[in-house]
Order: C-alpha cells, then structure tokens, then sequence
C-alpha cells in the first residue's frame, strides 16, 4: 500500500515538473518574462547570470530525469491485473496508419501537436515583437524596410532550431530514456529523432541562408563572416554549425545508409562539432534551455561504454539450417530483463568499432546465468560471425575463445501483456526472437510464480522457406506438451516461398530439430553486468548537475568577475562559451570516476559458468496428447496470413 502511495506521488511530482518545465519554454518568448528575468540576471551573487539561468533551464528537466528513474526502479515489473487499458497503454495503440510518417499512436499525435505550438508560439511571439519595434538591425544597417523584416524572419526561424537541438537528443538515450516514463522505448522513439532532426536542418538551412542573402545583396558577407567576433554571435562559428548539420543529415538519407552503414555512423559522430559551433555561435544564454539533452546524452554515452566493459566470452553457439545463429554468453545471475529486451554486440575480432542490436530471444526466469540472442546472417558483419563459427565447427579441434562485449539489455520496465487473457503474437523471419522470449516468460512465470499469464495465445509465423520453422526449438516443448489446465497455444505458419508441401508442423519440427552446436571452454569468464541501477543513474544525474554548477560559480568567482556582462548583451564572449564547455566536461567526469569505481567493484566477481544449459534436444513425439497437440498447429504454403476480426487481440510486433 505504501508503495502504490509513493508511486503516485512520484507520478504526480513528475507531472508538476514536466508541467512547470513546458510552461517555462512557452513563457521565455514573451516580454514579461523577459522584463523579469532580466532583474533576477542583474542581481550581484556568487551564481551570476549564467548559474542562475542553470538553475532554472536545466535543473527542472534534470530533475524529472531523477524522479523519473526512481519511478522506474519502484514500479512493478510484473502488471498482472485483468482490467481496463491504462491511458498510457490506449495511447500506444495506433490510430492513424497509412501517413508519410508511417503509423501515428496517440502518442505521436499528442507530441506533434506540442511542438508544432511551441514552435509557432515561439516564432509568432519573437516576430511580432520584432515588428512593432521596426528598428534596422545594427550590424546590418538595413534601410530598406522589406530587408529588416526578411532578416528578422530568418533570425527568429533560428530560435526554432534550439528547441529542436534541445529536443533531439532526448528519443535516443538508451539507458537514461525518458520515453520510457509514457511507454515508449528506445528503438521505437528513434523516429522521433529522425523528425526532429530533419526540421532542424530545415530550419537551419532557412536561418543561415537567409542571413547569407541579405548580407550578400548589401555585400557584407565578408566582413561578418570572416571576423571572429569577441562579443556577440560568432557568424563564422554559425556557418560551421550548418555545413556540419547538413553533412551528418546527408548521410543519413535512406540511400546513404542503406548502403554504406559506416558512412551515416562515423559521420553521425559529427554531433560534436555542430554541439560545440552551435554554442559558440548562439551564446551560452541559448544553450542552457538546450543543455539537458546535451548533459543527459554525454551521461548516457559515457554509462554505456563503461557498462560495456569488460568483454566477456561465449558459452555456446547453436547453427540453425536457416543460416542462423544462436550465440549464448554468460550474465549476472541478480539481472532481470524483460522480453522484447535488446543488446548491443561487439565482437572485437571481427571489428573493435561496430556494435549490432540484436532482440533476445531467452528469459531470465527460464536461465538466470546465460542471456541467447539469434541472428540471421545476411550482412558483411554477420557473416563474418557465421563463417568464424563455422570454420571452428568444421575443424575438430580445440576450439578457442570468442571475446564479446555487451551493451544492455534494454527493454520496458514492466510486463503489461501478461494482464491480457487472450494475446496474439505476430513475427516474420528473423522477428520471431522477441516472441520466444515472451512465451518462455509466460510459461516459466505461470510454472515457478504461480502467476496467472494469458490463456489464449496465438502465435502467426510468416516465413519464406519451410526450414525457417527450425527458429522455433527453443520453444519446440511448449507448442509439443501443452495441459489442458494451463494457457494454450496455437502455432499458424505461412511459407510464402514453397507453393506446395505435405509436411505438417510436427513433421518439420521433426526434421529441422537437429542444430550443430558448439560449446566453449568458458568455465571462468566474466558476465555482463548490463546498465547501471535505476538509482544509480539518478545519482548520476544529481552529481553531474551539482557538479557543473559548482564549476559555473568557480568560473564566475576566479575567472569571470572582471568580465560580468549586463543583461543587455545578446550573447556572451567566447571565453564564456568555453568556460561552460570545461564545466560540462567537469560533470561528466566525475560521475566517470563513479561509474568505473562501481563497475570495477562488480567486476571483481568470477562467476563460474555451466554450459549444459544449451544441451541439444531431438524432438520425439510418442505420446497420443502430443500428436494431438501438434495437430492443432496449422501450416499454409504459398499463402499470407489475413487480421480480419483479430483487432481484440493483443498484438506484439
């Protein structure tokens, strides 16, 4: 009872926040809250201008990331209570399908809407302002009136590039996710980076070249350009910021990435120059409403490659008929995931860069010391994978050691399917590994919790060729021994590529249950630890931003009390600018030192591996209860499965 109490309270804490934090970027356009702001920037303190535009910019979304992550370590991870969809969980649920977009949730709608008003707001606000005043701008010295209102509109279209940069990094935190307040995860969010990322550079674009016309027909470009300004914005900073924008969103266009995967990552990594050029340029006045996504992503990054380390080994490889593969490597026996979880992979002897996500398809209640991933060897790098483990079954020898390096597992804080009594699960190809982790889970959690699970389950398996059904061993005894006084589950599979086959799916259970295996000598190894707790993060949080302003006031004390600047000055000095980039990289070290004394002190543990746990099963059906089990199972060749009349249904894709 005192937890649910204490959930609520941290739900509606968070709310408050959130509400306070949107209504900030709704006032900061306006005049009163200029006039105001501006007394609170002139007052004499150890803080300065700068500090206190940290405390009330940045603080309040840090502080929803912390109420947030304690949030998340205090809900149930199990939900299992038959009632109606909670409001979050009706949200998910697509409403609109068929958009340039792709599929809209209510979600999506909701957050659209949101910042199309803030950027409207923002724009209309600034503009209209601008417009009554009607001054030529100083720099410029325009005198012909259409010129002033044109540079305006491109000077103001570069606010709406700030809050998309504040916004931008936010869908694609991993560990530290936001998103995963209102349901939504990591891999789906990147969308919303994506969208935000193309109107930054729409509005970027706009800005800078718009500037550049009107300097250009009054022949000012090189003389506000090719000068770094000691105060003021930096223009020359500003043009780096763009080409560097529009460098990374090239790359990422659908024909680059498809193509060339390393290209879009290492240019991905730009992200830094245009950060660092985009301060310079806009002044650190602009960046602290920006600066939470900043400081929560360098946090994330940084968290990540730590919790990566130190690599560890594989227990076994299991090869499929289908050219795919089932690596399994060892895991701390206290971390839990959930299904529908994902890891980043590196396998450094194939490279030490390329990290691949891959959904796991074991359940940590079925094994609390190995996690299994399968993938499907199609690219150059899985590939590479499939003829290393190839080559060492083939050679009858001593096999040797494959170092891997984890990251994660991420997944949802909660397992909402289980309070559905009827589910039905969907997945094609390779897309099935989510699902065997979801029906281990239900099972194991009905046999060992003694927990209701779901008592319908069907499960529509679409793929190219027969042999592809082989991906379903690991679950081969769920679908063989089901009782009648347990959930039930009903397997439909469509081979889309044979037009014609005799074989049922006993049959071809049968005669793809063999795999080759191969089992390392991993006796002693270390095991991922996976991401850092929920309470750690939200100590990180606390001490990178008690951190960075601590460092703010020595600045401001030692370095810049000589320099204070009005509240008349547009945008600080360059000297200013890096003193704020030295601050956050203060932040961030400190909590680096924390993170790698925690890991090093879980890492110190050796944990002694069994490598039985994968023993190669040959599916033998004897028994009349499993001939009539399988006999329900359906297989179609040559045909699509059809979702007419299964919209009540709860659909896992």
């Amino acid at each position: 009872m005192a937890k649910n109490v204490l959930l609520a309270l941290l739900h509606t804490l968070m709310i408050l926040i959130f509400a306070a934090w949107l209504t900030l970027w709704f006032l900061k356009p306006t005049d009163v809250w200029a006039k105001k702001w501006k007394k609170v920037e002139n007052m004499q303190t150890i803080f300065n201008y700068n500090g206190f535009d940290f405390l009330v910019y940045t603080i309040p979304f840090m502080l929803l990331a912390i109420v947030g992550c304690f949030y998340l370590y205090l809900k149930p991870r199990r939900s299992t209570r038959r009632r109606s969809r909670r409001h979050a969980t009706a949200l998910s649920n697509p409403l609109i399908v068929r958009t340039p977009l792709g599929v809209l949730t209510g979600m999506d709608i909701i957050a659209m809407f949101v910042v199309l008003s803030l950027l409207v707001w923002t724009f209309y606000t600034r503009l209209s302002q601008d417009f009554k005043k009607m001054i030529p701008s100083k720099p410029v010295k325009l005198d012909v009136v259409w010129q002033y209102k044109f540079f305006k509109i491109c000077n103001r279209i570069g606010l709406l590039t700030k809050i998309c940069l504040a916004l931008l990094l936010l869908p694609i935190l991993r560990g530290l996710s936001i998103l995963r307040l209102v349901g939504i995860q990591f891999e789906a969010s990147v969308r919303y980076h994506i969208w935000l990322g193309t109107m930054l550079v729409f509005f970027a674009a706009l800005h800078g070249g718009g500037t550049l016309f009107i300097w250009g027909i009054n022949h000012k470009i090189q003389d506000q350009i090719w000068n770094w300004q000691k105060d003021g914005r930096i223009y020359l900073a500003g043009v780096i910021a763009l080409v560097t924008a529009l460098v990374i969103w090239i790359s990422s266009l659908p024909v680059v990435r498809r193509r060339n995967f390393n290209v879009f990552f290492y240019t991905h990594h730009l992200y830094i120059v245009f950060i660092a050029f985009f301060l310079l340029h806009a002044g650190d006045k602009h960046f602290y409403m920006v600066l939470p996504g900043v400081l929560l992503y360098g946090l994330d990054k940084l968290l990540r490659v730590i919790c990566s380390k130190p690599e560890t080994q594989i227990v076994s490889v299991r090869i499929f008929p289908s050219k795919t593969i089932e690596l399994t490597f060892p895991k701390d026996p206290g971390l839990n995931y959930t299904p529908t979880s994902i890891v980043f992979i590196n396998i450094p002897k194939i490279s030490k860069f390329d990290w691949h996500p891959f959904s796991i398809s074991s359940s940590s209640i079925v094994s609390d010391q190995t996690v299994s991933v399968m993938i499907k060897c199609k690219g150059s790098w899985t590939n590479s994978l499939y003829n290393m483990v190839s080559s060492e079954l083939e050679s009858h020898g001593q096999t040797r050691h494959i170092s891997i390096a984890v990251e994660g597992p991420y997944g949802p804080a909660s397992l909402d399917f289980m309070r559905y009594d009827n589910i039905l699960l969907v997945a094609g190809g390779i897309g099935i590994t989510p699902m065997l982790s979801i029906l281990q889970e239900i099972a194991s959690t009905e046999s060992r919790l003694r927990i209701k699970s779901p008592t319908q389950i069907q499960l529509i398996y679409v793929t190219k060729k027969s042999q592809d059904i082989s991906l379903l061993s690991p679950i081969s005894n769920l679908v063989v021994n089901q009782s009648s006084d347990s959930y039930r589950l009903k397997v439909k599979v469509f081979v889309t590529q044979e037009e014609k086959g005799s074989s049922s799916v006993r049959e071809l259970l049968n005669e793809f249950s063999t795999e080759r295996n191969i089992l390392y000598d991993a006796k002693r190894s270390n095991y991922i630890l996976g991401p850092v707790n929920l309470l750690w993060m939200a100590a990180f949080i606390g001490i990178s931003s008690v951190m960075f302003l601590l460092s703010l006031c020595f600045f401001n004390h030692f370095f810049l009390t000589s320099k204070k600047k009005s509240s008349k000055m547009s945008t600080p000095s360059t000297v200013t600018d890096l003193f704020l980039l030295c601050s956050f990289m203060i932040a961030l070290s400190c909590s680096a030192l924390v993170a790698v004394g925690l890991r090093w002190r879980d890492s110190t543990k050796e944990q002694i591996i069994s490598t039985h746990n994968k023993e190669e099963k040959v599916l033998r059906l004897n028994s009349a209860n499993d001939v009539t089990s399988l006999e329900e199972h359906e297989i179609y060749y040559g045909e699509r499965p059809i979702f007419i009349g299964k919209t009540h249904f709860l659909v896992l894709d």
